[in-house]
């Protein structure tokens, strides 16, 4: 009987406290849900209010011309706008198989005595400053890519070949493959350390199956692990992919800083996190800094596009 009546004077207290902290804990969290939807919406004023002079003189020309020319005040964003979504997808194409064969490796084949360092080492990578990369980029990447890539294929392939073409450019190693890949370096620590969490989340169960079915490693890997994790993927390809967008200052050092069109891959262009750092401090008129604000929208919707696609495809993954 005593304890029944506890019970019900715990319950009773409960009661007692539970619509005034409910009521406190929803209000809090509506207030964090609103307050960052009303800094989003205050970033996408700003930029859409900043850059508007830009569109307005320029309209559609400002995103299909690649002369950027401070002197004459005239702006177009296509060469940065295409050397960013050059350099993010090879990028990408780049760290891609890397992040699966090393997660693949660490979860399924590496001895977990020497997992667990080795998978520590990868997530430290992500933890580098971006101007590290940048500065090894310039100063040690270039030069030897200079010498002993591009010096070698110039001398050795047909100009007016289509491989030609592509390779070609002034070798002194700040291009757009080289960009690519010091922005495929940064981005595989971050894609391989959430892949190796997801190859995790498998249960035991689901490779004994497959072992248990005769299946070889190879088999259980790429017809029932990786087909396991297919949703979580998708994202981890997304934030890869969204990483590299909006990559600045590594960029900056080593992609030659050129705002045409880029002709191949050995050839210099730019970006737009690229273009606003290099200029944002040095524009002095107010179409300069209405241009390099409206490079600054057009990356927000870029990157926005990135995360729509990403929802697109898991929802087709659902279904």
């Amino acid at each position: 009987m005593a304890s029944v009546t506890m019970e019900a004077a715990a319950e009773r207290q409960a009661q007692d406290r539970q619509p005034g902290g409910e009521a406190l804990f929803r209000a809090l969290c509506f207030s964090a849900a609103t307050l960052l939807l009303a800094s989003l919406a205050g970033v996408v004023a700003s930029l859409a209010i900043g850059g508007w002079p830009a569109f307005r003189a320029f309209g559609l020309g400002f995103l299909t011309s690649t002369e950027w020319n401070p002197v004459t005040e005239v702006y177009g964003a296509a060469g940065p706008i295409v050397g960013t979504v050059v350099t993010s997808l090879l990028s990408l194409a780049l760290a891609l198989p890397l992040a699966l064969g090393v997660s693949i490796f660490l979860v399924e084949f590496c001895p977990r005595t020497v997992a667990r360092p080795v998978a520590i080492a990868v997530e430290l990578l992500a933890g580098i400053p971006s101007i590290v990369y940048g500065m090894w980029g310039l100063f040690v990447l270039a030069p030897w890519f200079a010498t002993h890539v591009q010096l070698p294929l110039m001398m050795h392939l047909d100009p007016d070949s289509w491989i030609g073409h592509l390779l070609y450019g002034v070798p002194n190693g700040a291009n757009i493959f080289t960009a690519s890949l010091i922005l495929a370096i940064m981005i595989l620590p971050y894609m391989s350390a959430v892949f190796r969490e997801l190859l995790l989340t498998i249960p035991a169960q689901v490779r004994e199956a497959a072992y248990g079915l005769g299946a070889t490693p190879f088999e259980a890997v790429t017809q029932v692990l990786l087909p396991y994790v297919r949703r979580g993927g998708v994202g981890v390809i997304m934030l890869g992919l969204g990483r590299a967008l909006g990559e600045t200052m590594a960029v900056t050092f080593i992609i030659g800083n050129s705002h045409g069109f880029p002709h191949s891959l050995f050839d210099s262009g730019s970006t737009i996190a690229s273009t606003i750092a290099n200029e944002f401090a040095e524009a002095t008129s107010d179409m300069h800094t209405s241009a390099l604000i409206a490079l600054g929208l057009v990356l927000f919707v870029l990157t926005f596009a990135v995360l729509a696609i990403a929802r697109l495809l898991l929802a087709t993954q659902k279904h």
